[in-house]
């Protein structure tokens, strides 16, 4: 085996999988504004 192919082999892609550690809190917070906006759209054009 060579060395670019042993580094390939470590190296993989991300695929953003659900194993992938993020900043969880800012996700959740960032989909309860995209709630409360889409609320807010939708009561101002008086769709509801």
């Amino acid at each position: 085996m060579t060395a670019t192919s042993a580094t390939a082999a470590r190296v993989r892609p991300r695929t953003g999988g659900p194993e992938d550690d993020g900043p969880k809190t800012v996700e959740h917070l960032m989909g309860w504004i995209l709630v409360v906006v889409l609320a807010m759209l939708v009561t101002q054009l008086g769709l509801l």
